[in-house]
């Protein structure tokens, strides 16, 4: 068992994802039980990160479903393309068709929009990997309706009958925790809860994600941020906050932090005005300090 897991440690690392061992289990459970997988954490611990990789480590399509309040399950699951229907009408009638042969027509699979989870279900080319993002945005109704899709993995569309999945996708599934997710959905997936990144683990993902960084830009970027969100903030940084900043600050060829750089750029960390409002003055140079000087005496 430690072999398959730390087989697949490396593989999400070669695409480019540090993975814990609790990670690279949890995928590779996934991935042999053919069960979903449910992702809480903070936003930006690296949740969607996940079925990205997965998708590129088995070499096929991710398919995404971006949850939100009020999503229907029309708009999840097919519409009708209502414009190409009624041109095929126009058409049908001037060709002299009668009802029932137009309606055979405009209700076909030529006629239906796929929408992400119509067309991970019907997706003939190999199980594809199926993103249900941020699913605590959607509400009770639209929780209960995915659960029935995850058990049976097919849909009945009135005019055609019962679709079923060919290929079983892959499911993972994310949730920053802004409400609770049902037992029954709970209990149909496997579980994995993402924490912020230890230092060890963040400076790893500087260098791995940003190469041009240095040695000691990469680890002050690292213990600048682990102190950070030791603060109470609104909106703490995630990863994709560590790897603009990194970013950043090579484009500003910087080898390492300096107070003013990091004045000017902290709005590539924090993304709110009251966050940048009390991480200022005093608190931010201690901030610096820190960084600098656990930095220095790591390098010495």
């Amino acid at each position: 068992m430690k072999e398959e897991i730390r087989s697949t440690q490396e593989a999400l690392e070669r695409h480019g994802y540090i993975a814990e061992p609790s990670i690279a289990t949890a995928v590779f459970l996934a991935r042999e039980m053919r069960k979903p997988l449910l992702i809480e954490g903070d936003a930006g611990v690296g949740k969607t990160e996940i079925a990205k990789v997965l998708a590129r480590l088995l070499d096929t399509e991710l398919i995404r479903l971006q949850c939100y309040e009020g999503l229907d399950v029309q708009t999840a699951l097919y519409e009708w393309d209502y414009p190409r229907q009624m041109l095929r009408v126009r058409m049908g009638e001037q060709e002299g068709q009668s009802p029932s042969e137009i309606e055979q027509v405009i209700y076909s699979r030529g006629s239906l929009l796929e929408r992400p989870l119509l067309r991970a279900i019907t997706r003939r080319e190999g199980p594809p990997v199926l993103l249900i993002d941020e699913v605590d945005r959607a509400d009770d109704g639209f929780e209960a309706f995915l659960l029935e899709v995850l058990s049976d993995f097919q849909i009945t569309i009135p005019e055609l009958g019962t679709l079923r999945a060919e290929h079983v996708p892959y499911v993972v599934l994310t949730s920053n925790r802004s409400r609770e997710i049902g037992d029954a959905l709970r209990r149909r997936c496997l579980y994995l809860y993402i924490e912020h990144p230890s230092l060890e683990k963040e400076v790893r993902i500087i260098r791995t994600r940003v190469p041009a960084a240095s040695e000691r830009l990469s680890e002050q970027i690292g213990r600048f941020l682990h102190a950070l969100r030791g603060r109470r903030l609104l909106k703490a940084p995630g990863v994709a906050e560590t790897i603009d900043w990194a970013q950043a600050l090579v484009r500003l060829h910087r080898e390492g932090l300096d107070l003013e750089t990091v004045e000017q750029t902290l709005g590539c960390v924090l993304k709110d005005h009251n966050d940048l409002r009390d991480v200022a003055g005093a608190e931010l140079a201690a901030l610096v300090e820190q960084a600098q000087g656990a930095g220095a005496a790591a390098g010495g």
